[in-house]
């Protein structure tokens, strides 16, 4: 016959549902973190041949980090204070010279703009110069000074409807 359980017993099962409810809701908890750094980061690199190609970079990806695009000036359209505005950036990193020394980078929080798209892959990296940007961009840039040269970076405004917060919790 089957003895019933202690009252030690009981405690002990109980403290281990307690221990597995909770192990269980915190991967529950963490799992969308998780699915937003890995699964929505699609930043690359897209070769256009031996000397151009650009970069698509997410803010605050790894290869965001990695191209040292700090001072990029992106504006997150998910602000809940801006409605859905906000701004994507064209980055350029140039040696003391004035001459394109990297790839540019494209940072896009949604799908990128053709119109820049075409071109940013135009300007062949280590012939192009400011001259040739400026021409392409105009003169509304931020600088930002490197070890080995600058970067220039331009503020491309964005709107997401999607992101847009018109405060009735709609």
């Amino acid at each position: 016959m089957p003895t019933e359980p202690s009252l030690a017993d009981l405690e002990g099962m109980k403290a281990k549902q307690i221990i597995s409810l909770t192990v269980g809701i915190t991967f529950l908890a963490l799992s969308p973190l998780a699915r937003t750094s890995s699964w929505d980061d699609d930043s690359h690199y897209v070769p256009l041949g031996r000397q151009n190609g650009y970069y698509i970079v997410r803010p605050d990806s790894q290869l965001f980090r990695q191209l040292g695009l700090y001072d990029a000036p992106y504006i997150d359209t998910a602000d809940p204070l801006r409605h859905g505005y906000g701004a994507d950036a064209l980055a350029f990193r140039f040696n003391r010279d004035g001459v394109l020394i990297a790839p540019p980078a494209y940072v896009a929080q949604e799908l990128p703009n053709d119109f820049y798209i075409q071109r940013i892959g135009s300007l062949v990296r280590g012939r192009a110069t400011v001259r040739n940007v400026e021409a392409l961009f105009g003169r509304g840039h931020s600088v930002a000074t490197r070890s080995d040269g600058f970067m220039w970076y331009y503020a491309l405004p964005v709107y997401n409807p999607f992101e847009e917060f018109d405060g009735g919790g709609h």
